[in-house]
């Protein structure tokens, strides 16, 4: 855990899975923390943002629409630290299709989340039955550890377990394909489903207590640098959650967003979205435990499409206009500082992504609150100024938090070689940009990002009056590798990883270089 709260910090954005080490199984771990935040700590970086860590589908590795909101993905567990994988042979005891397909996970450039999911799970399961024999059956004080875990957790786990074994009975089909007695959670069909499959219940019980351990661990271990988690506004709708929690949810409804100057079409995110009259009925009693688990995990979280949880816009599954629930302004603005109140009572400190199409009312509401929102570079412009020039960094509020891009956007350095040269001109005559500049002001022309402009743009952000100020990994190296592309579906979105082993980060040239030139920032302005 964190020491008090500083006001002003600068911090990195990096998903867990980009930031394997040379041991990892392929994709980054709960056991890879420690490497990042001592890199954090020598750039001068108090917090590291993260996105979502829950469990996702078995076949679509999006954060954004997991199986469950509670849980903790077993594709981060860290297996070498896992005690009864090791004393089951670990690694050497893997069959030699096993090890052909670890080195190839290792070895690939991008996260192979099939290969990866597979080999973790045959080795937990390993794991477990030497738990299970050797532990749990002896009730020893490790199984005694589960027991206390299971019962601390029961308000999440129970159901989650449940419904884990139930989907791997099922060859993983949507629980709206289960037979009607289970679909819709008949007292008989549960316990007779608790009794047959009370293996498999164990066995899911047993990974998200392992992944609960290591994570605690890693958290304690990360001294300075707070861990932000990212609570996405909602599931997948074959999730956990919604399985358990059927009529919160509206299933003939999909959530988007309206057609603006980014869609024509607008989005169709095909998540079902909350019944909001059944939630506040239930004194948002979902929301209130999603927010309860994010405080066991982290310091603080980005509330993801804060303006959802104002006005939420769905279509019909047939088709048809969208609509916003609530309707009106009075009761969107009631609504939504409601949820925030919820969310901040679990003790998280928390920021809104409030990018898109806000309206003005929110972003009031936000103010209201004490609530920072984002202030993305290449978005903040004097908007009815002639020529639309871009907003000094050194001009944005103290209550915000600065960037130079999401995980969603392209790294700066493609948007600037897609950039006009006029624009390339506007982003120059920021006056915190020229200074940094000097008399080394590159011309607008050129294809890639030159080192100086690249620096001038992230000094200049640097020393915003913003409290936080995190930036993506990519922008900070001048990468053009990204994240996610919104609006596509595919083997290039949430794969990608760092060029070189996070264990590494302490002596290639390049981190090191850029550490201290992030330190100095840092130390220059106060951050």
């Amino acid at each position: 855990m964190s020491s008090p709260v500083p006001s002003r910090r600068a911090g990195l954005l990096v998903p867990l899975f980009s930031v394997p080490s040379s041991r990892s199984w392929g994709i980054g771990e709960i056991g890879d923390l420690d490497r990042l935040t001592g890199w954090l700590e020598s750039a001068g970086l108090r917090l590291l943002q993260l996105l979502p860590i829950s469990e996702s589908s078995p076949d679509e590795p999006s954060p954004y629409g997991a199986l469950s909101a509670m849980a903790i993905d077993p594709q981060f567990i860290t297996l070498e630290a896992v005690e009864d994988f090791a004393a089951s042979g670990g690694e050497a005891g893997l069959d030699p299709s096993h090890r052909r397909q670890l080195d190839e996970v290792r070895g690939a450039r991008v996260v192979r989340y099939g290969p990866v999911k597979a080999l973790k799970q045959a080795a937990l399961r390993r794991a477990f039955a030497r738990f299970r024999t050797t532990e749990y059956a002896t009730d020893t004080v490790r199984a005694r550890a589960l027991r206390a875990f299971v019962e601390a957790h029961a308000w999440w786990i129970e159901d989650y377990a449940l419904f884990r074994a139930l989907h791997a009975r099922g060859g993983d089909r949507a629980w709206t394909t289960w037979p009607a007695p289970v679909r819709s959670r008949r007292p008989e069909a549960m316990a007779a489903a608790r009794d047959e499959l009370r293996e498999e219940i164990l066995y899911r019980q047993y990974v998200q207590w392992v992944a609960a351990e290591q994570w605690a661990a890693a958290r304690a271990r990360a001294g300075q640098v707070a861990l932000f988690g990212d609570l996405p506004f909602m599931v997948s709708g074959d999730s956990a959650d919604v399985w358990a929690r059927q009529d919160e949810f509206d299933l003939d409804r999909s959530i988007g967003t309206p057609p603006d100057e980014f869609s024509a079409t607008g989005q169709d995110w095909g998540l079902p979205p909350p019944r909001w009259d059944v939630a506040e009925a239930r004194d948002f009693e979902w929301l209130r435990l999603r927010a309860r688990r994010m405080a066991t995990l982290f310091d603080g979280c980005r509330v993801d499409h804060l303006v959802g949880f104002y006005r939420t816009f769905t279509r019909s599954r047939e088709g048809g206009e969208g609509v916003f629930t609530p309707a009106d302004e009075p009761a969107q603005v009631a609504l939504g500082e409601r949820a925030l109140e919820v969310i901040r009572t679990s003790g998280l400190e928390i920021v809104a992504e409030d990018l898109g199409v806000v309206p003005d009312f929110v972003r009031a509401s936000l103010a209201r609150l004490g609530v920072p929102g984002y202030k993305v570079m290449r978005w903040e412009r004097r908007w009815k100024q002639p020529g639309q020039p871009f907003i000094d960094p050194v001009d944005y509020p103290a209550m915000a938090l600065a960037t130079s891009g999401t995980h969603d956007m392209e790294p700066m350095a493609v948007w600037w070689a897609r950039l006009p040269a006029d624009e390339r001109e506007a982003v120059l005559a920021i006056p915190s940009v020229r200074v940094r500049l000097g008399d080394a002001a590159p011309e607008a022309g050129g294809e890639g990002l030159p080192p100086g402009v690249r620096d001038a743009i992230l000094g200049a952000l640097y020393e915003s009056p913003a409290d936080l100020l995190v930036l993506p990994v990519q922008d900070v190296f001048g990468w053009r590798d990204r994240i996610n592309t919104p609006g596509t579906v595919g083997d290039h979105n949430w794969a990608w990883r760092l060029p070189w082993p996070v264990d590494r980060l302490s002596v290639e040239p390049e981190t090191t270089a850029a550490a201290a030139r992030l330190l100095a920032w840092s130390m220059a302005v106060g951050r």
